[in-house]
């Protein structure tokens, strides 16, 4: 089993604003990063190796990112890792807050790319349920056997944020 990811978040002004001109020119590098990372499997992307393009959550404005790791502890290692902290830590400068939940987490079949409407539902259930084995968080994560939390024998157990 691998862990599936998705987060979306809602830029305040146009991509090709000059408020957001440092998340673009963060983005090639932080994708890289991320690609080379210990765990990364897959993420979704188009013929311009970004995801900025692809449209989904019934939102225009939504930035979708999406991708696949070999365990809870591989992502977020990445998330909570120094290299992408330092994007993460702008993000209100970039973004505008969420009022639900924008970011979920579940276990896929290895070889799987899960869809963009497989991560709206996902989310869509974390918001009206809260975390479960079909869609949590990297806080409140679930073994790929559904059990709540990750045991620490557990070689996909997340890594102390």
């Amino acid at each position: 089993m691998h862990i599936a990811q998705v987060n979306v978040s809602r830029a305040l002004e146009p991509l090709d604003s000059p408020l957001l001109r440092d998340f673009m020119a963060a983005l090639a590098p932080v994708n890289a990063l991320a690609d080379a990372a210990p765990g990364f499997v897959w993420r979704l992307k188009t013929e311009d190796d970004d995801a900025t393009a692809i449209r989904g959550f019934g939102d225009d404005r939504l930035i979708i990112n999406m991708s696949v790791w070999t365990s809870v502890r591989a992502i977020s290692e990445f998330v909570y890792g120094a290299a992408h902290r330092a994007a993460l830590q702008r993000r209100r400068e970039w973004f505008a807050p969420m009022r639900e939940a924008y970011t979920a987490v579940w276990w896929v079949a290895a070889g799987t790319e899960p869809t963009v409407a497989e991560a709206e539902e996902r989310v869509g259930r974390l918001r009206r349920v809260g975390p479960t084995p079909y869609a949590f968080t990297l806080r409140r994560p679930f073994d790929s056997q559904g059990r709540h939390g990750l045991a620490e024998s557990d070689p996909a157990r997340m890594c102390p944020a």
